[in-house]
């Protein structure tokens, strides 16, 4: 399970914006690899959208079921703000949906095969249609 903490807006290459929802995924407890000793973190990612400001800023808060995961990529330079100093990383992390989560996609059908689609049994069977039997003009 995953919350969304905050929303940011980025600039494409010609100029447009769009918002981007940042997640996280909770507290993990992590070992230092120089230390030893264990220090309190948590996983985030940044999954591009289609909603303006006010959707995202209703949207902070809300839970979603999926997982942020580490994945590889080509190394790049991070600079912590905090101290200035300048990392070679080679992953990032990723939004990853919980397999519960994900819908199936819908089949389509043409209206050329002999069973009636949804709407065309709810009309049918609920009688929606009237003929204006006994209706005096």
């Amino acid at each position: 399970m995953v919350t969304i903490i905050n929303y940011k807006e980025r600039r494409k290459e010609y100029g447009t914006s769009f918002f981007v929802l940042e997640i996280s995924g909770g507290i993990e407890m992590i070992e230092s690899k120089q230390t030893g000793n264990y220090y309190a973190t948590n996983k985030r990612a940044f999954i591009p959208s289609t909603f303006d400001e006010i959707t995202c800023q209703s949207l902070l808060e809300t839970q979603m079921p999926c997982t942020i995961i580490k994945q590889e990529c080509e190394p790049y330079e991070y600079t912590v703000k905090d101290t200035g100093e300048v990392l070679l990383l080679a992953h990032r992390f990723v939004y990853t949906p919980d397999e519960d989560s994900l819908v199936p996609p819908k089949v389509i059908r043409g209206n050329n095969e002999n069973k009636p689609n949804y709407a065309q049994r709810e009309l049918a069977e609920n009688h929606s249609f009237s003929l204006n039997e006994g209706v005096a003009v």
